[in-house]
């Protein structure tokens, strides 16, 4: 006889499996019997922020504390250690409940001797968005640094990335545009969990650090953080939901060159990209004719209430992802610029030739090279060469990477 409970128990558990529902993060296996060994008898240093939280959304902060570890200090990135703090100000140092805070986006941004004074063990536990112009990788690669040069041990608890494990797009990084917003030479999105990328910056950077990543259970490659099933915390003032990420990766090297709004200022940030110069039906048309994957646009008309454009009239474009797992982020991104140019030519060029010294940096910074501004210069059709751009070298690093792959 046909055992219909033992079925529908199989099926509901695959379901289970497929959809998330059992996913562990990095700092739920932390305390675990087999893992919470590793913090007896170390002195702790936590690097945390808001988005430090477990699977049931209590504090890793707290779990250390509830747990009796001996944690003697605390280590906050860009925006703070709850998140406060817009993009680019300084965070200053504090103590919570005797536990100091150090400022890891302050006077300065690397760990000192004094900050990591008397601690064996530091833990990295934050989560990340997939893009290397986002602070926190760089945080991080600072960190795995000054604690190989202390022979200070480092513990990782890996997170998702929130646009899954399969995008890898865009431009790599030069050495010369080495900065806190692109330290590590991989893709713009590069596919990588946090704790993967730690592997990866220890190994093929010859850091040295004794390193090891908690990893997490039930996270697989093609899941977006919707698929995780997981509570978003949100990561910066202007990353509030899952999807963000992925809307950030598609217009935010764009808003560094000052010409369109990418949203900042309303209540839709990177989602949107507009000015009162551009014709809403028109530019949605253009780039709907362009059938990038996984994606449409729709015209938008919005009143951005801060930033660029500030309290203007704007028409553009609104993004609507339709399929994650075949969308291209930076694709999407050097089409909006190469159309933005071609339509409306004589504004674009004359926002360009205002763009001060130092947003042609953080320009060139945040793509990882001096190539996309020449070809905005110089070129009259330009996407598709901002597109092609390093293919090979990403194809290299997609052969590369595969040895520090976790899951």
């Amino acid at each position: 006889m046909f055992n219909y409970q033992f079925f529908f128990l199989a099926i509901w558990s695959f379901c289970l499996s497929v959809t998330g529902l059992e996913l562990k993060l990095g700092v739920d296996c932390l305390f675990e019997e087999s893992n919470i060994v590793k913090l007896r008898g170390k002195k702790l240093g936590l690097i945390t922020n808001q988005t430090g939280v477990n699977s049931n959304l209590s504090s890793t902060i707290e779990l250390f504390l509830n747990h009796d570890t001996q944690l003697i200090a605390l280590f906050a990135p860009e925006h703070g250690l709850y998140g406060l703090e817009p993009a680019g100000v300084k965070v200053e140092s504090q103590s919570i409940n005797g536990l100091p805070v150090y400022s890891l986006y302050g006077t300065t941004r690397r760990a000192t001797s004094n900050m990591l004074q008397g601690i064996d063990l530091l833990v990295f536990d934050i989560q990340d968005i997939g893009c290397r112009s986002y602070t926190y990788l760089t945080a991080l690669c600072y960190i795995l640094e000054e604690a190989a040069k202390r022979k200070i041990s480092v513990i990782v608890l890996d997170r998702p990335n929130p646009m899954g494990g399969l995008i890898v797009d865009g431009p790599m990084l030069e050495d010369k545009w080495r900065s806190y917003i692109g330290y590590i030479n991989v893709p713009y999105c590069h596919g990588m969990t946090i704790g993967e990328l730690a592997c990866y910056f220890n190994q093929e950077y010859h850091i040295g650090c004794d390193l090891e990543v908690i990893r997490m259970k039930g996270w697989q490659r093609s899941m977006s953080f919707r698929d995780t099933k997981l509570c978003w915390i949100p990561t910066s003032p202007n990353i509030p939901e899952a999807e963000t990420p992925f809307f950030y990766a598609s217009t935010g090297i764009l808003g560094e060159l000052g010409i369109a709004n990418i949203g900042i200022g309303s209540t839709l940030p990177f989602k949107i990209v507009g000015a009162p110069w551009i014709n809403a039906k028109q530019f949605a048309k253009k780039l709907n004719a362009q059938k990038l994957p996984g994606v449409i646009f729709h015209p938008c008309y919005y009143r951005p209430l801060t930033g660029l454009y500030q309290s203007e009239n704007c028409q553009g474009v609104l993004l609507f992802i339709l399929d994650h797992k075949i969308y291209k982020p930076l694709s999407v991104q050097y089409m909006i610029i190469g159309l933005l140019k071609s339509l409306y030519r004589e504004q674009f060029t004359n926002r360009l030739k205002q763009l001060g010294a130092e947003r042609k940096q953080v320009f060139c910074k945040a793509n990882g090279n001096e190539y996309m501004l020449e070809v905005l210069n110089n070129e009259e059709y330009v996407a598709w060469k901002l597109i092609s751009y390093q293919f090979e070298d990403r194809q290299k690093f997609l052969a590369k990477r595969g040895a520090y792959l976790l899951y």
